[in-house]
């Protein structure tokens, strides 16, 4: 069953909508995060695919990624909870939420707004060119997962 396409104004619309429905006092269902946590964990997928902020990795770990981690983070299949996370991902010190939920709506944004022939065929930051459905099911099954785990 194919994901929701992010890239769509309707897609996007409706996790920002998801989103909006949080608040500061938004309690997990599992999980060690809190919810600006969250917030800001999910924008690492962004900040990869937009800023130069996070080291890429080696040729000998890009190479594992794509063997062992690739299918999991593209497919349609979603994450279980709990699931293990990039150390990159990992966000342990408080976050501000409203700067991080404006912050993530700005990248949801933005990538909607460059639509998934931008992403076609571009390089992620861990695994090598990705297709637009690749890219879509990284961003969109993401952003559901952690969204589900916060019960909106």
């Amino acid at each position: 069953m194919a994901l929701p396409n992010i890239f769509t104004k309707k897609a996007a619309d409706e996790i920002v909508g998801r989103i909006n429905q949080l608040t500061p006092a938004t309690q997990p269902k599992w999980g060690k995060m809190n919810v600006a946590q969250m917030l800001a964990h999910c924008c690492v997928t962004y900040e990869m695919a937009f800023e130069d902020k996070h080291p890429k990795p080696g040729s000998l770990m890009r190479f594992i990624l794509k063997l062992f981690v690739k299918k999991a983070v593209v497919n349609e299949i979603p994450y279980p909870h709990n699931s293990r996370t990039a150390p990159q991902f990992i966000i342990t010190d408080a976050k501000e939420f409203e700067k991080e939920r404006q912050r993530l709506i700005a990248y949801i944004g933005k990538a909607q707004g460059l639509g998934e022939a931008h992403f076609d065929g571009r390089a992620s930051h861990s695994f090598g060119p990705l297709n637009k459905t690749e890219w879509n099911n990284m961003f969109y099954k993401h952003l559901d997962h952690h969204l589900r785990q916060f019960g909106v």
